[in-house]
This record gives C-alpha cells, structure tokens and sequence, in this order.
C-alpha cells in the first residue's frame, strides 16, 4: 500500500528557508509570488490492505519521527 505524509510548518512559525526560496524566485524574473513556505514530502510503502491500520501507524510515525509537532502540521494520504 501507498501513502504519503506531508509536513509543513505551522502558521506563524518563521520560515526562513521559504523566504530565501521567494528571494531566489524573484532574482530569477519569476514576478507574483507573494509568499513561500516550505516543507517536506514522504512517500512511504506499507504492507497489508488495511487502510485504517497503515493510517494509525503513520500518525504514529509522524509524531514520533516525521514531524515537529511542536512548529510542524502534518498530513497522512493512504493512496492504496
């Protein structure tokens, strides 16, 4: 089974890496961008069919490993 765990940081937590990105975007003639936050992807293969139970264990490896809970959101896609 696939999934996909998406972490971003929270609303008003700094992030200067996003805001060089934006800097680097201007720089580059690429004009209209407002606002840039980064984050991070994880594209995970789990065993088994159960959705529930792949799903549970992700949150669990996300609060555990994956994320920052403390300045970071996350969100779990099971794609089967």
């Amino acid at each position: 089974m696939k999934a996909r765990v998406t972490v971003t940081l929270k609303s008003g937590i700094l992030d200067p890496q996003g805001k060089a990105i934006e800097g680097a975007l201007l720089s580059l003639g690429i004009v209209g961008v407002s606002s840039v936050r980064q984050g991070k992807v994880f594209d995970i293969e789990i065993d088994g069919s159960d959705r529930a139970k792949a799903e549970m264990l992700l949150k669990q490896a996300a609060d555990k490993l994956l994320a920052n809970t403390v300045i970071e959101n996350y969100r779990v896609e099971v794609m089967g």
